[in-house]
């Protein structure tokens, strides 16, 4: 049973991380960030150690630092769909936590130190701001149309 899970979530976890995801990203080269985090599976919340590369807009995790042109992302978060990210040790109760939320889902993590956490916090912040338009395309009113 435990093989059956294992096959199922590795097929949807491939499946959901696809070149497409990337969008070109060349994450092995040249990131503006890299470092190990701590994260919550998906749907086991087990936290497990993940090798983590923020690179045009892209937050890439993987499960070994040495990453190269062949390596599978585990998966990928844009972050222009994050409308926050701030420290989090009053929810988890744990060092060095933080959250990146989305308007659908809060994600959570916990860094090696507090400078570790303040500079993922830092480096992510300022992604959001330079990836997200200000007002989507659906937002926008015309109020000399509109009657």
């Amino acid at each position: 049973m435990a093989s059956l899970w294992r096959a199922a979530t590795t097929a949807l976890t491939q499946t959901q991380t696809t070149q497409t995801d990337c969008d070109g990203v060349e994450f092995w080269s040249n990131p503006e960030r890299t470092g190990w985090l701590m994260k919550q599976g998906e749907y086991i919340k087990t936290w497990r150690r993940r090798w983590f590369v923020l690179k045009q807009g892209k937050l890439f995790w993987f499960k070994d630092s040495t990453v190269t042109r062949e390596s599978k992302p585990r998966g990928v978060i844009p972050v222009a769909t994050c409308l926050t990210v701030k420290g989090a040790e009053d929810v988890l109760n744990k060092q060095h936590a933080f959250e990146l939320s989305t308007r659908t889902e809060t994600m959570y993590f916990i860094a090696d130190s507090e400078k570790e956490k303040e500079d993922w916090i830092n480096s992510i912040g300022r992604s959001i701001v330079q990836h997200s338009r200000s007002v989507t395309d659906s937002e926008i009113v015309d109020y000399d149309n509109k009657r």
